[in-house]
């Protein structure tokens, strides 16, 4: 299968600002502007007690001056690994054009508060899904999931501000952030920044 048969945008690192959020915000524009489908779509990385790592999709909600957020029930699978192992790393690939960003820190849970109106800026499929819970839990059929979803739907429809105790929103505060652009020829260019000593220190990663 042919990767990158097409032109890819170039980086300068030495035009990358000090501190990686900026640059974070700007890949994620510069994808999303050349049509790469959802591109605040990403992979989390977390650990259970015992280090046995698991892996999923899905959404980043904001990333600020705090770090990277996403949210999630506390009950779920993420959440009761981030409970025991706070730490977790973050994988955005943008294949249009040939950009990945890692992410790597800790990660603390937000307030009741504050992970009520993460819930409730979003869809009403967002807060439907929210409402029918049990996350991660065994499944005893999909007729089961069924009517869950539709009772959820309609509550949704109905109470547009029901709460969700479980959900929760999480913040990752980065110490390692690294971008990589690809390069046709595999000259692939990795600048990777370490947060040291209460500043970002930068480096170039050979590909």
């Amino acid at each position: 299968m042919r990767v990158w048969d097409i032109e890819l945008p170039s980086f300068d690192p030495a035009t990358a600002p000090d501190e990686p959020l900026p640059l974070f915000r700007q890949w994620l524009r510069e994808a999303a502007e050349a049509g790469v489908p959802e591109p605040h779509t990403m992979t989390l990385a977390t650990a259970d007690a015992s280090g046995d790592p698991s892996v999923r999709t899905l959404m980043l909600h904001d990333a600020d001056e705090r770090g990277w957020h996403f949210a999630s029930h506390r009950g779920s699978r993420k959440g009761r690994e981030l409970a025991v192992r706070p730490r977790a790393a973050l994988g955005f690939y943008w294949a249009g054009v040939g950009r990945q960003v890692r992410v790597r820190g800790s990660v603390t849970a937000a307030g009741p508060e504050e992970s009520v109106a993460d819930l409730h800026r979003r869809s009403t499929g967002a807060l439907a899904a929210g409402l029918v819970g049990r996350q991660s839990e065994v499944l005893g059929s999909a007729e089961e999931l069924a009517r869950a979803s539709d009772a959820a739907w309609e509550r949704a429809r109905r109470e547009p501000e029901a709460p969700v105790p479980s959900w929760t929103l999480y913040v990752l505060r980065a110490e390692e952030v690294e971008f990589f652009q690809g390069d046709a020829q595999r000259r692939h260019i990795r600048l990777n920044y370490r947060y040291e000593s209460g500043r970002w220190v930068q480096e170039l990663l050979w590909p």
